[in-house]
């Protein structure tokens, strides 16, 4: 049976037991939320859903799994989860979770395209963004199915996002577009479409990351974007890239006088890369008819 202790340091115990056995303990500062927490887990060991914590409202529990999620996601996960509180509507943050079904969660689709004017792309976050809410409301007994997983999103409505890499011929000319205002932009323009990086690992490149032999390389460890700390690559893993010869002859030239930790690619005026000054400096959206940074990485596989 659940019940609390008070500790020394005046918080409170909850303390879930199924027969003689322990199932766990953990402090809160509410004597209540000790409790809930204790009654929630020997419901779960026996494969049920608290009633009780299923009729918490989905706007009162959404600040207390971003906590959660601020301690276990990265930074920028975290970010888009947070949206979800500015972006719930009315109907369904007044929903107690453990009755919200798939409907509604389609009608907060609809919500979110005619009230916040939310792309595609972006109702797909902020879809795992909610899917990733009621999957911590189920592991801590509140609810019994993920309503998010039956729903559907609205037909798309935006033009699809399609991939535009350079030809070799094409890359050639809008270097030399981008160099007649800036060199040292068009000189990372060959670099990031030789390279293949994203442009958040070009930006935390080292000096020290380059190999010369057998082969000339990157290893490419490191991500950063614009206003966060340092992070994993997106695979989170390591990786090998090799750098063709029209990059190479870049990077040697960028790699001189400059100490192993010091930024291999750097703003025109030597510090940190900027996306936004970077376009600015470049022209690179005229010169490529358009195309995103983005494309360059795409360029890389054709080029190849």
């Amino acid at each position: 049976m659940a019940f609390v202790r008070k500790t020394d340091a005046g918080r409170w115990r909850g303390i879930a037991k199924r027969g003689r056995v322990t199932l766990g303990s953990r402090t809160f500062d509410l004597r209540r939320d000790a409790l809930a927490w204790a009654e929630r887990t020997e419901n779960q060991a026996v494969g049920g859903v608290d009633v009780r914590a299923g009729k918490a409202l989905v706007r009162e529990l959404l600040p207390e799994w971003l906590e959660h999620r601020q301690a276990t996601v990265t930074p920028q996960a975290a970010a888009t989860d947070g949206q979800l509180i500015r972006l719930m509507s009315p109907p369904l943050g007044a929903r107690a979770v453990a009755s919200v079904l798939p409907v509604d969660v389609e009608r907060w689709y609809i919500y979110l395209r005619q009230h916040h004017r939310q792309s595609d792309g972006s109702m797909k976050r902020y879809r795992g963004s909610l899917s990733a809410f009621f999957a911590w409301c189920i592991a801590e007994g509140r609810a019994a199915q993920n309503p998010v997983t039956a729903s559907r999103l609205p037909a798309p409505v935006g033009p699809p996002s399609e991939m535009r890499p350079l030809s070799e011929a094409d890359l050639s000319d809008v270097v030399e577009k981008v160099r007649a205002r800036c060199a040292h932009c068009a000189d990372l323009v060959t670099v990031l479409a030789w390279s293949g990086v994203r442009f958040g690992e070009a930006r935390e490149l080292r000096v020290k990351d380059v190999s010369e032999l057998p082969t000339p390389s990157l290893r490419v460890s490191r991500s950063r974007s614009e206003g966060e700390a340092v992070k994993s690559t997106k695979g989170r893993r390591a990786r090998r890239v090799p750098l063709a010869e029209p990059a190479w002859v870049i990077v040697r030239e960028l790699m001189r006088l400059k100490r192993p930790d010091d930024l291999l690619l750097t703003g025109e005026h030597g510090g940190q890369l900027w996306r936004s000054q970077f376009l600015r400096s470049s022209g690179f959206t005229e010169a490529s008819d358009g195309r995103r940074i983005h494309d360059l990485r795409h360029s890389f596989a054709t080029l190849a």
